[in-house]
This record gives structure tokens, sequence and C-alpha cells, in this order.
């Protein structure tokens, strides 16, 4: 499932690609995908002839704004946009697509079909499903410190399901988590309240240096992701842990270990996250 760093790729990309256009119809052939409005069309209704002013991020949502509407948007496992020229054929899986009044496409292509699409009003989507009960944004002016250590000292779980808890913190997933604690040095299994202050000083500044570090690599494509260009990210070619199972450890040479934490194959390093 794509996460902060990819999505927000997915948003640059997107903002560069469709942000003046206009909307001349747009056709849904798996209503399911529409939560908000559930009927394809009145959710067609209610973006035709309107103009895309923007698209940005919260968590792992993208939201577009074809004013005064919001379309917030979950990729889910394998939901991918791209721009295409209406003449180009259509690819299977594709299942809403949005032409605009100057011949192109912007098409929503879902091999698993797990997406999701909301149709807000502007200014409304953040008080809303499925935006209403995020946690802050790991890469903004409103995580601090002091803010992290206080949710911490709240928690009686690991550290490896509350940071991926998207109510605690919004963005991270499977990936990043593994990433983070292994450059913090701490064990995935850890009890949240054994930790000391270092240890979450260090691990608040791994979250933001993991996360800037894929953002600046376009995210990683460990299986199917690409961006709206149709790229693969290569933060993969970073990762130091995770889907590393029995390779030695780029830090101390000892083997790369699995098991399930909170739900998810998780890897670390034994040594190195004691």
């Amino acid at each position: 499932m794509p996460e902060l760093p990819e999505v927000e790729t997915v948003k640059r990309t997107l903002q560069k690609l469709i942000t003046g256009k206009t909307v001349e119809e747009v056709k849904v052939s798996l209503p399911r995908i529409l939560q908000e409005p559930p009927d394809p069309q009145l959710f067609g209704e209610m973006l035709k002839g309107r103009k895309v002013t923007g698209v940005e991020r919260r968590g792992k949502f993208l939201r577009i704004f074809f004013d005064p509407w919001v379309l917030v948007s979950h990729l889910r496992m394998e939901g991918r946009y791209s721009l295409e020229s209406a003449e180009t054929p259509v690819a299977k899986h594709t299942h809403v697509i949005f032409r605009f009044t100057d011949g192109t496409e912007l098409r929503y292509r879902d091999v698993r079909q797990f997406g999701t699409m909301h149709l807000w009003p502007k200014g409304e989507e953040l008080n809303l499903p499925p935006l209403r009960k995020l946690g802050p944004e790991p890469l903004s002016e409103a995580f601090t410190l002091a803010g992290f250590a206080a949710g911490l000292a709240k928690r009686k779980t690991n550290i490896k399901a509350l940071l991926l808890n998207q109510e605690f913190l919004c963005g991270l997933g499977n990936i990043y988590v593994d990433e983070a604690l292994f450059t913090a040095g701490i064990h995935p299994e850890r009890r949240v309240q054994s930790l000391d202050s270092d240890e979450v000083k260090r691990l608040y500044k791994s979250i933001r240096s993991t996360l800037v570090k894929a953002v600046e690599a376009g995210g990683s494509s460990v299986r199917s992701y690409v961006d709206g260009n149709g790229e693969m990210g290569m933060f993969q070619l970073q990762i130091q842990v995770y889907g590393r199972k029995g390779e030695p450890c780029l830090h101390c040479g000892h083997p790369i270990e699995r098991r399930v934490v909170a739900g998810r194959g998780t890897h670390f390093c034994p040594e190195c996250q004691q």
C-alpha cells in the first residue's frame, strides 16, 4: 500500500499534470469505488464543468480540488492515476475516467479494486470521513518532539503497532515504520512506555529523516507503485531492513529477521535493535 512518500510523489506529479484542466465528463465503470456520493451519475454531474485548482495530500490520501468540491482518494493496494490522451486505448482495470475539455483524460486504474473516492465540499473534508480522525503529519510543523513524547506517554502498546496507527501519526506504513525503527535502534516489539527520552528523541528524528529521504527518492517501488508519470520510486535502493530477511545487516552483519508484529510482517536486526 502506498505510504506518505509515494502519495506525496503522486500528488506532486498530478499537481503539474492536471491543475487548470476542466472536466468535460466522468465515466465510472466500478461504482463501489465511489463512497460519497455512491451514485456515478450524481458524481459525474457534480464534477462536470469544474476546473482542477490544485492537488494536496493528507496522510495516505490524495485531495484533488474541483472547486467547490474536493475529491478525497485513497489508492489502497494497487490504485494509480495516469494522464492519457483520449485516443489512447483504455487499460484493463481502469475504473474511473475524468475526461477534460482539452482532450486528455485522468484515468484511475485499480487491479485489486480496493481504492475509495469521497467527494466533499471544499473546506469540510478534513472534518468528515475518512480524514477526520487522522493524526498529525510527520513532516509538518505540528509534529513536534514534545507532542510526540506526550502522545507516547499515554499509550501501552508496542511501538510498531502505535506507529502504524493512523490516528496517532498519519502516513506511516509497514516499510517506513520498519526503516525508522532500525535507524533509531529500537526493536519493533518494545513497549512504548519502556522508551527513555533519548530513544524517543532518536525515533522522532529517524521518522522525519526516513520520510524526507524517501520523498526525495520518489518513494519505494517495492511492488507495483509508480507515480503519475508511470515512473518508479528509487528509495528501495536505500532500504536497510524491510524485505531483507536472512540478508546481512548493513551495520553489523547479523542476518535480518522477520516476524509478525501488530499483524504485519516486520523486519529488524536483533543485534542493532535489542
